[in-house]
């Protein structure tokens, strides 16, 4: 484990990464336009220009997924009232934030 994770006298974290993604969004997905992601945990990664998907069933991660993004850290996830997933993204060249909307692959 890596030190700082574990302290006596805590509550051990359900899910972390070693090394650290750098937690930066969070989400509980209950829209329409994944169906099969509904309930599923999405969280933003700084660190790895990533986007992590968490399958999760009471208080255990069943499986994690992770979604890779060349476009720069991941800065916020949200989802939007049409069901999409948004990504706030940082902008390597000091730019706007650009948001992304994920959408299924059948869409297109």
């Amino acid at each position: 484990m890596h030190e700082g994770i574990l302290r006596e006298g805590m509550e051990s974290p359900v899910h972390f990464w070693v090394p650290s993604i750098a937690p930066s969004g969070f989400l509980i997905y209950t829209g329409d336009r994944f169906p099969e992601w509904r309930g599923n945990f999405f969280v933003g990664g700084l660190s790895g220009q990533q986007l992590a998907r968490l399958t999760v069933d009471g208080q255990e991660v069943q499986q994690e997924e992770t979604l890779h993004f060349s476009r720069g850290r991941i800065r916020d996830v949200r989802q939007g009232p049409d069901g999409y997933i948004y990504l706030a993204i940082d902008d390597r060249r000091g730019g706007l934030t650009p948001i992304v909307r994920l959408e299924p692959a059948d869409e297109h």
